[in-house]
């Protein structure tokens, strides 16, 4: 069944991502995983919660970290960590927005 309407992306084929409008646009904390310094861990990518500015790996890291505060917090959106990078992850539709 297709989606139409308003919150249908283009050509109706992805819905538009409502989360990443809606949150607020937090600044960042310190740009390490909290979590992966504690259990030694190294990190790839570190991301950036936009509701809160909690900064944790990101799921290509081994720690995944970012999803964990998402699922803990139910917080959608999470931004690549540094100023240059306009990526944007939405848990909530497993996508970028």
């Amino acid at each position: 069944m297709g989606m139409t309407g308003s919150g249908s992306g283009l050509n109706g084929q992805t819905p538009r991502c409502s989360h990443f409008v809606t949150v607020p646009s937090a600044e960042p904390g310190s740009p390490e995983c909290a979590r992966c310094l504690a259990l030694g861990l190294s990190w790839a990518r570190l991301l950036a919660c936009l509701t809160c500015g909690g900064v944790a790996c990101s799921d290509d890291s081994p720690g995944g970290h970012a999803r964990e505060h998402y699922e803990e917090t139910d917080h959608p959106v999470a931004a690549a960590l540094g100023a240059d990078s306009p990526w944007r992850w939405c848990y909530v539709h497993e996508r970028t927005v």
